[in-house]
């Protein structure tokens, strides 16, 4: 017993020191990497499937292009955090995010036919699963009960991010062609390089009862500590669920339901802005606000089936105003889930095992990123647009039935093992 108390004292000491030389400087610093990571990424988002289209390319081709991107995390961000655990640390894989970012956009720009499209987005892969170790850097940024807070301020500044490079996408399509999309995509990785050495990595205080900590909290296996994270499995398949039906919609195929509605590459914009202003309030609320007072399970399934009406919604919208308007619940929807899902992946887990658990929870939804899309290519290949979200409407209304059946609000819980 006194080996534990000694061990959970210095836990705290070790999670309590590095935050205290967190100031605000350290999180504004922090939020700009964040930004330009993600801008550059999804620089090019909503043009990529129009792009590919006018390419040539036939629907089965651009479903397998989109769904790359998450195919690469799926094999990549798993070890990645095992590694960044074993290293302990997590900075220097943010340089090889944004230094793939960079090459991402250069081979659409470099390479013609499908193949430089296939192998940017295959690069934009590796460069998406380095946020796992962004994810449990932010997170050490707070103490561990506030994983939920550290989460929903992350996903806002993902949103945030991911809105600016959006918005601007259409913009400098219709103005400089689609290459111009691209080009700001590397000019963005160059200045997120650039942000890289001032942010700041928390270091573990050193105390004379290290050796003390080590004995009372032995380093597990990662099957040992999926084994006894069942939570990480549910909301790690949740997850999986959520990115199937987002990568079918705002981030897959909607931009093309919106050039089918007769939308210019300007009015991408507009589609981009009506998604995702409501998906970061409320990403920004759902922490904080919205899961304390209604509970986190009734927030999952609400969300999940919004999300479903919406998607099942889209190819029956009547025109672009319509279509407008699903996308907006559709981007309140999601911003209702994902957050929570994020900080659920991590909230009882080890902060030396952080990054192996939130590795796998990235890893596992990354399936539905490629899946999703590629899927619904199939589909759409066969029936048209409404096959492919009709299948995303059927992912949401069957997140949403395992939501309800397998996560438990925290008052439910005390005592005992958390789902």
């Amino acid at each position: 017993m006194k080996l534990t108390t000694t061990g959970a004292a210095l836990q705290r000491t070790e999670l309590s020191s590095p935050q205290r030389r967190i100031s605000a400087k350290d999180h504004a610093i922090f939020g700009i990497a964040t930004l330009l990571y993600w801008m550059t990424m999804y620089i090019y988002v909503p043009i990529l499937t129009p792009f590919l289209e006018d390419r040539g390319l036939p629907l089965g081709t651009i479903g397998l292009i989109v769904g790359s991107y998450g195919l690469t995390q799926v094999l990549v961000r798993f070890p990645l955090g095992l590694y960044s655990d074993r290293l302990r640390r997590r900075k220097p894989f943010l340089y090889a995010g944004m230094a793939a970012g960079l090459v991402s956009c250069a081979l659409f720009i470099a390479v013609g036919g499908a193949a430089g499209p296939l192998a940017g987005r295959l690069a934009a892969g590796i460069c998406a699963s380095t946020w796992v170790p962004f994810t449990v850097l932010y997170a050490s940024y707070y103490p561990p009960e506030q994983s939920g807070k550290a989460m929903s301020t992350l996903s806002f500044l993902t949103v945030v991010g991911q809105l600016g490079g959006m918005t601007a996408s259409g913009y400098l399509a219709g103005q400089g062609g689609w290459n111009a999309s691209f080009a700001a995509g590397i000019v963005i990785a160059a200045a997120g390089i650039a942000v890289l050495p001032f942010v700041r990595e928390p270091q573990a205080a050193t105390t004379p009862s290290a050796p003390a900590l080590a004995a009372a909290q032995p380093r597990r296996r990662p099957a040992e500590m999926l084994r006894r994270s069942p939570r990480l499995l549910i909301v790690s398949l949740l997850s999986l669920l959520a990115h199937c039906v987002l990568f079918i919609t705002m981030f897959g195929f909607t931009p093309l339901q919106a050039v089918a509605y007769g939308a210019t590459k300007s009015g991408l914009t507009w589609l981009v802005v009506a998604f995702m202003v409501p998906h970061a309030l409320v990403s920004l609320w759902t922490g904080r606000y919205i899961a304390p007072r209604f509970g986190t399970r009734r927030v999952l399934v609400c969300g999940f089936l919004l999300a479903a009406a919406c998607t099942l919604a889209i190819p029956y919208s009547g025109g672009y105003a319509g279509l407008l308007a699903t996308q907006a619940v559709n981007g309140l929807a999601q911003g209702l889930y994902l957050p929570l899902l994020l900080g659920l992946a991590i909230r009882d887990v080890r902060p030396a095992e952080r990054a192996t658990a939130m590795g796998f929870y990235q890893s596992v939804y990354a399936v539905g990123m490629f899946a999703g899309p590629y899927l619904a290519g199939w589909l759409n290949a066969g029936g048209g647009l409404k096959s492919g979200f009709a299948f995303g409407a059927a992912t949401g209304a069957a997140a949403a039935s395992i939501a309800w059946l397998a996560v438990k609000d925290e008052s439910d819980t005390r005592g005992r093992t958390r789902a």
